[in-house]
């Protein structure tokens, strides 16, 4: 039972059924956002997501079944078990905000297009450089925080009051949108050589530090390739030497067969001699 079940759940047709199944699923689930669209087709919106999700939960058993406590042990198996989990709890009363992430069936999809995984893989092995990251532009932004509050506070309290406010509106600078005629001219109105607080603090931030996670996510992906290059490779010279080694088996059998034919001809010829 469980080899039948296993062949079923590895078959590729099972793979793309279940991956079709997944974006009809969130087909659906965004057309019950439009009050029109639940107009015309709600009950059969309504029966599509739940006979999909039926189909999810029945998929799901068959790998607890196959896989036992194996399936607890992989990190994906835990993800499709939390997403479909989650579609299975009650969305009434002071729980109705579940049903809005019942979407999360969507996040499925990761764990089944492989490209899909190794991305998600590379970002989280970039995570302990980026934490990296993310402290030395913590510490930027708290410096620049206290010297905006000291330098524009009192004339700008709407933007830099507290450092509070003052990290909210450096982040917006941060992010080029609108910092220019939003913020930064009005305060040189006033302080004409804000220029040279601003400018700098734009370099360090925008075009240093933030390209920074850049460089982190790239040489994690790059790192995700050559590991699936290199796992790829070693499944194929496995199967290379699975598929040799019998008939280097028989080379060699045959070598000592034609060894002891050439003894045996050497000592009849050896005893004709004599």
């Amino acid at each position: 039972m469980r080899s039948w079940l296993k062949g079923i759940l590895n078959n590729p047709r099972s793979e793309w059924i279940i991956t079709g199944l997944i974006v009809v699923n969130a087909i659906t689930l965004g057309l019950e956002t439009s009050p029109a669209a639940m107009a015309a087709f709600g009950p059969v919106l309504g029966f599509l997501d739940t006979a999909i999700l039926a189909i999810f939960v029945l998929e799901l058993s068959a790998r607890i079944f196959v896989a036992r406590l194996a399936f607890f042990r992989d990190p994906w198996s835990l993800f499709d078990f939390f997403v479909v989990a989650v579609a299975l709890m009650p969305a009434t009363g002071n729980l109705s905000v579940l049903r809005a992430l019942r979407i999360l069936r969507v996040m499925r999809l990761i764990t089944v297009v492989p490209s899909l995984r190794r991305v998600v893989g590379g970002l989280i092995t970039a995570l302990p450089g980026m934490g990296s990251i993310v402290a030395l532009l913590a510490l930027i932004y708290y410096v620049f925080s206290v010297m905006a509050t000291k330098l524009f506070g009192a004339d700008f309290p709407e933007w830099f009051g507290n450092i509070g406010a003052s990290a909210y509106s450096l982040f917006q600078i941060m992010t080029l949108e609108s910092w220019s005629m939003g913020i930064v001219r009005p305060v040189m109105e006033k302080f004409p050589y804000a220029w040279a607080f601003f400018v700098p603090y734009i370099i360090v931030t925008t075009f240093a530090a933030l390209n920074l996670f850049i460089g982190v996510v790239v040489n994690a992906m790059q790192a995700e390739h050559d590991k699936v290059v290199q796992d790829e490779m070693a499944a194929e010279r496995k199967l290379i030497h699975e598929e040799t080694e019998p008939m280097i088996g028989e080379i060699r059998q045959l070598r000592a067969e034609i060894a002891e034919l050439k003894s045996a001809i050497t000592g009849t010829k050896a005893r004709s001699a004599d």
